[in-house]
């Protein structure tokens, strides 16, 4: 967030919460966005765990040319966590806008507004409105179940690792995160992907929480607590397969999430060996 918070949280470089644009994509007449190839552009940065939910999607669904995406740079240029290059587009939008400029975007050009900024919805009709003849991501039947998984990642596995590392370490938060990560590891016991055979969207979700967990988070875990983590041989042999699929290995910065999530950090663990290699990322 914009306030200054302990380097350990990976929500410390990312913008101050305000209430997010939700307007949908799909046959709603309260919002009128139909879903037409190249009406809509995506604007992501690729150091931001929201915006690369939503790159790997795209990526994995082959969007490049039905929703154009524009990269933005990999630490915010204002001072409160937004882009200036989103000014317009934000005011445009909601008239004297209070939060922040921030990405992810989802634009209608036509109107030269936001469509939405809430990256779980803008994942779902993604994958709902022109998925359509590509892998199914998010199966009807399993969308619960996919929730419930995306709702563990963020909880119990980053909001948890935000809280366990740094000097104000809390324990209850470490149980927490190794109860979470020991769910994961059974479930990939069962398939090579959460849900089983199928790739979906949780495996998307998860994945980059665990990207975010090895490269911001686990620098910051206790020596003993890290080398827990690591103990979980299914799950971070699934983070670097995936890694290795363009789709998710070609999406993160991960010189850019470095700095932004790292500036000015002095913790004395900061080098600690990554758990997904540079090498099994996929260029």
């Amino acid at each position: 967030m914009a306030t200054a918070m302990p380097v350990s949280a990976a929500s410390a470089a990312l913008p101050a919460a305000v209430p997010p644009m939700r307007g949908r994509i799909g046959t709603d007449p309260r919002y009128g966005h139909y879903a037409v190839p190249r009406r809509y552009r995506l604007y992501l940065s690729a150091t931001c765990p929201h915006c690369l939910r939503i790159a790997v999607t795209h990526s994995v669904l082959g969007l490049a040319e039905t929703v154009p995406m524009t990269l933005l740079p990999p630490v915010p240029d204002r001072p409160d966590g937004g882009y200036a290059a989103l000014d317009g587009l934000y005011e445009a939008s909601s008239h004297q806008h209070p939060g922040p400029s921030a990405a992810p975007v989802l634009s209608d050009t036509w109107a030269g507004r936001v469509v939405s900024t809430y990256a779980p919805e803008i994942v779902r009709d993604l994958a709902a409105r022109f998925g359509e003849g590509n892998r199914s991501l998010r199966p009807c039947a399993a969308a619960t179940e996919i929730d419930a998984l995306a709702g563990l990642c963020d909880r119990d596995v980053e909001g948890a690792a935000a809280r366990a590392g740094g000097a104000g370490a809390d324990q209850a938060a470490a149980g927490t995160l190794l109860g979470a990560l020991d769910d994961l590891e059974h479930r990939l016991g069962k398939g090579p992907f959460l849900l089983g055979a199928e790739l979906s969207t949780a495996d998307v979700h998860a994945w980059v929480t665990l990207l975010m967990l090895d490269r911001v988070h686990l620098p910051h875990l206790g020596e003993a607590l890290a080398r827990r983590v690591a103990d979980h041989p299914r799950l971070w042999a699934y983070a670097r397969r995936l890694a290795g699929d363009p789709a998710f290995g070609g999406a993160p910065d991960l010189d850019g999430i470095a700095r932004r999530h790292h500036a000015g950090c002095g913790t004395r663990d900061a080098k600690r060996a990554a758990l997904i290699p540079r090498g099994a990322y996929a260029r």
